[in-house]
């Protein structure tokens, strides 16, 4: 399902664990700055990003299929290009309840495909945004 309201919008951040793909390494980056938001609101968050050893005191795995622990929502950090392969990664898994794209970030066909697979689908938002907006 598309979320749109924001009472769903709370509902999917009311999970636990966030796998952010791309997370960035360098402080300034949104990609880096958002999941470091996230950690302090007291998510667990799972940075993936092939190119950087460790982030946030924690190795980082180089796929979202190198995850070992379960995971809630799959962010997504990464051009809309690269979007619709990382949700057929996020739909071979079973622990994955909800993906979400980051502001600017959309493809509608791998969207659609997440939706008839019963996964939550949030696109083109600021998850830092949304948690600030409905939180605060």
């Amino acid at each position: 399902m598309t979320i749109e309201s924001d009472e769903a919008l709370r509902d999917v951040l009311s999970a636990e664990t966030i796998t952010v793909v791309g997370c960035s390494s360098t402080p300034g980056k949104a990609a880096h700055d958002v999941p470091a938001y996230l950690r302090r609101q007291g998510y667990d968050v799972i940075p993936v990003n092939p190119f950087a050893d460790e982030i946030f005191d924690r190795s980082v795995p180089n796929t979202l299929a190198d995850v070992d622990e379960d995971v809630d929502i799959v962010c997504i950090f990464r051009p809309s290009g690269e979007v619709s392969e990382i949700v057929d990664d996020a739909l071979e898994r079973d622990d994955v309840r909800a993906i979400w794209t980051q502001q600017g970030i959309r493809d509608d066909e791998a969207a659609k495909r997440a939706e008839r697979d019963g996964r939550n689908v949030v696109q083109d938002r600021c998850m830092k945004v949304e948690h600030r907006r409905l939180s605060g």
